[in-house]
């Protein structure tokens, strides 16, 4: 394999991990983003029922430990049922380098000719590559795999566990924190401010527009805390 091919084989690898780890990075402020609205409407409903701070602190800690606990859940089975496929997969490319190497080292060829290399240099660089490791050279070429890195649904797990809790503190401490008098203010304000923050850091990630992102965030938690303050006021006004 030429120096060349080398150095673009390192070019994609580290080109893949910045690529997980921004998808990890953006999949932190999505769930920081849901543990600040859904809590943020939570307490702000009860607020509007009543202003005692214990029945707030109780809403909003039974807020955060329900969508923490089902979004650590959701990601777990997700991941799990993705390192199930990534598994499977990996054992049937294993059975077909086994029982069909000719034809597996074929494929390997035509997947680096599509790439931009010529037939002769993407047949001597699927046959160095067989050599090497023909596993890994087919796992990382024709099923986007590194089998050392397979989804690990734990890691996930907390880190939306993480996430979601690190989001959900701010409205809890804002609600209950604060007097009476500003409570609502308070939280409104720093939930709004920090929607502003995750949809900038979002929009970042993800190369968008960082101005629309901003605004839909903040019109979106706006929104929900207006219906669940909303819906508290009259149920407290109905007594119920």
């Amino acid at each position: 394999m030429t120096e060349a091919e080398t150095a673009e084989g390192h070019d994609e690898a580290h080109q893949g991990a910045l690529g997980t780890r921004l998808n990890w990075l953006r999949a932190a402020v999505l769930g920081a983003n849901d543990g600040i609205v859904s809590t943020a409407g939570l307490v702000v409903g009860v607020a509007g029922a009543t202003d005692d701070r214990s029945a707030l602190l109780t809403a909003g800690l039974a807020g955060l430990l329900a969508g923490s606990m089902s979004m650590a859940a959701g990601e777990y089975v997700s991941v799990s049922t993705q390192r199930d496929s990534e598994k499977a997969a990996l054992a049937q490319e294993r059975r077909e380098l086994r029982e069909e190497p000719e034809a597996e080292l074929e494929e390997l060829s035509g997947l680096l000719e599509d790439r931009g290399l010529s037939a002769e240099v993407a047949r001597e660089a699927a046959r160095q590559l067989t050599d090497r490791d023909a596993l890994r050279a087919h796992a990382r070429v024709e099923l986007g795999i590194d089998p050392d890195e397979l989804a690990n649904p734990w890691h996930a797990a907390g880190a939306s566990f993480l996430a979601f809790t690190a989001g959900a503190l701010l409205p809890l401490l804002a609600i209950v924190l604060p007097p009476s008098s500003v409570r609502l203010y308070v939280t409104v304000g720093s939930v709004l401010a920090a929607l502003a923050l995750t949809g900038w850091g979002s929009a970042r990630l993800g190369a968008a527009p960082v101005g629309a992102a901003v605004v839909r965030n903040m019109a979106g938690g706006a929104v929900a805390m207006g219906v669940t303050y909303l819906a508290g006021s009259l149920l407290g006004a109905a007594g119920v």
